[in-house]
């Protein structure tokens, strides 16, 4: 006897499977990065002793009264939190030993120093500078190391997701399509007359009842068609009813699957469904997180009952599907009929509906993580390399100009010195704008309460007052939208802070009657004349660049009661619902 189990219950056990190793592989991921924190830190202070040993020698020549206060900031380096982490338990002992070398070379030093031997400094600096040397590499060494580790355990992690995906994927073809594809052939036998058919078995109770219900009905006419020809009419046209439901269904969960889900594919969907149960009016009502729905109608529409009377009003009343997937509600499916409606057919349905949704979402998050993971990998090595190089650079300049002598700082040498300097700080201020920009994130899809989060930072920054007025139904925007969208209006909100001196800034993201989107941030500042002036330095560039990615266009105007108006116009991923 076989053991029945639930369908839904098994592709439940699958999915759940798949969570689990994705979630596993997001701790690990966690925990790997945990103990990466600092390793800059930790670089940056370990690279600033050699610094500090090569200023120890010239205050110990020219200076020996802030000589103590420098070895104070030395030690206090040396000892400070960030390279004490080579000490901890999981540091390499070629790290842990290396700094323990430069602790007791220091004290070494530090002999010399306090009794004058400058001399005996001088020899030994460079050894002790080496010795630093060794320490940075080791603790770039282990930085690798862990980057390593965490890599070979993501691909590890994605091995296992995908032999799991290929594993459901066989187990998915021989338990659930063959015997759905044998019982399709069964109904034709069936249509056919031919009522002796051995029905597949199958471990699944939604499936073992269909064929149940096909061998029992076959056993009914064949006992009752010698005598009874009404009835076995009756039972074909059920079998072969039953038969096309399960295509209709079947051919519609492919459909929805194969493309992009989007208004025309659910609304050829209500059309089909319309035309094969012969409905007067058919919709699904879509409710979102933020409590905006949206209405999406077959290709007759949806009845106006604005002019009917009580009684036709009773007529036409409305038979609800609700779309919901456990303990979570996205909606409901409607339906107008004269005719009783097929509740099964219809329950079907929206089930299928509702996962088609749910699996649509899940992977419009997936792709939006993937966006923000990419960011934040190029943000951390762009800090990583080109924040330290520009450090490095300003300190490099400021020793530089302490080590040229009074007579040799002409009116030459100053203005270059000073012009690579404001070069270095420029550079840096257009890093850290970089760096703010890319880690600019989105939790979910809700682009609005993404743009209200960086508006919220922005405001505690200034004094302006920053109105958001957002009206964008969430299908109309896809993941990679988002980003762009978000990106280009804190680029131009920042823009009207620093130079249009304004007192209030209002932002209004809607869909107009073009069906085209609309994102104008509009101040009340000094107005576009600046924009020529000051092209360099609003990023203007980057910002046309950004429409164009949308296919959309990017402009400036002037408002008539003064200020700026930047709009972007572009179009949905989508054509915008009815509703």
């Amino acid at each position: 006897m076989i053991k029945r189990g639930s369908l839904t219950s098994t592709i439940l056990r699958l999915m759940l499977v798949l969570i689990f190793i994705s979630s596993s592989l997001a701790v690990y991921s966690i925990i790997n990065l945990s103990f990466s924190i600092g390793d800059a830190r930790a670089i940056n202070a370990s690279g600033s002793l050699r610094m500090q040993s090569y200023r120890l020698k010239l205050y110990l020549e020219r200076d020996e009264q802030l000589l103590q206060e420098k070895i104070n900031q030395f030690e206090t380096t040396l000892h400070s939190e960030a390279l004490e982490r080579s000490l901890t338990w999981y540091s390499p002992d070629a790290l842990s030993q290396q700094y323990l070398l430069v602790v007791d070379k220091w004290e070494q030093m530090r002999f010399f120093i306090e009794n004058q031997q400058r001399q005996e400094y001088s020899d030994s600096l460079k050894d002790f500078v080496d010795t630093i040397d060794i320490l940075v590499l080791e603790m770039e060494r282990f930085a690798a190391l862990k980057l390593r580790i965490l890599v070979i355990g993501q691909i590890i992690g994605l091995f296992l997701m995908l032999i799991v995906a290929i594993a459901a994927t066989r187990y998915t073809r021989k338990r659930m399509v063959q015997p759905i594809l044998q019982l399709m052939d069964v109904a034709n036998s069936i249509s056919k007359g031919k009522f002796k058919v051995d029905v597949p078995q199958t471990e699944y109770m939604e499936l073992h009842a269909l064929g149940e219900a096909f061998k029992k009905t076959a056993s009914e006419l064949d006992t009752l068609y010698q005598d009874l020809e009404g009835q076995v009419n009756e039972k074909t046209i059920a079998l072969t009813r039953a038969n096309n439901e399960l295509s209709f269904l079947y051919d519609n969960l492919i459909r929805l699957h194969a493309d992009s889900l989007d208004y025309k594919a659910l609304s050829s969907a209500l059309t089909q469904i319309q035309q094969f149960e012969d409905l007067d009016y058919v919709r699904l009502v879509i409710e979102h997180d933020d409590g905006t729905i949206d209405s999406i109608e077959a290709d007759n529409g949806w009845l106006d009952s604005a002019g009917l009377n009580s009684e036709q009003h009773a007529a036409v009343t409305p038979v609800k599907f609700n779309l919901q997937l456990e303990d979570k509600n996205l909606g409901y499916l409607e339906v107008i009929s004269l005719r009783p409606v097929n509740n099964m057919l219809f329950v079907n349905f929206a089930m299928m509906l509702t996962r088609s949704i749910v699996i649509h979402n899940a992977t419009e998050e997936r792709q939006q993580l993937a966006l923000m993971e990419e960011r934040a990998v190029i943000a951390r090595e762009l800090h990583d390399s080109l924040g330290q190089l520009l450090s490095y650079l300003k300190i490099q300049v400021s020793l530089l100009r302490k080590k040229i002598e009074p007579n040799c700082m002409t009116e030459d040498v100053q203005t270059q010195l000073v012009d690579i300097n404001d070069g270095v700080s420029t550079a840096y201020g257009q890093l850290r704008e970089l760096l703010s920009t890319f880690r600019l994130t989105i939790k979910d899809p809700n682009l609005g309460q993404a743009i209200e989060v960086m508006l919220a930072q922005l405001r505690k920054q200034t004094g302006i007052i920053i109105e958001l007025n957002y009206q964008l139904s969430p299908h109309l925007l896809a993941a990679k939208q988002h980003i762009h969208v978000l990106q280009l209006t804190r680029e131009a909100t920042i823009n009207a802070i620093k130079h249009a001196k304004p007192s209030r800034i209002e932002i209004d993201c809607f869909l107009a009657n073009s069906d085209m989107i609309h994102i104008n941030i509009k101040d009340d500042g000094i107005g576009v004349s600046h924009l020529k002036e000051r092209d360099q330095h609003f990023g203007l560039g980057i910002m046309y660049e950004r429409a164009t990615k949308l296919h959309g266009t990017v402009k400036f105007d002037n408002n008539p009661q003064g200020g700026t108006t930047v709009s972007l116009v572009f179009p949905p991923q989508q054509e915008p619902l009815n509703g």
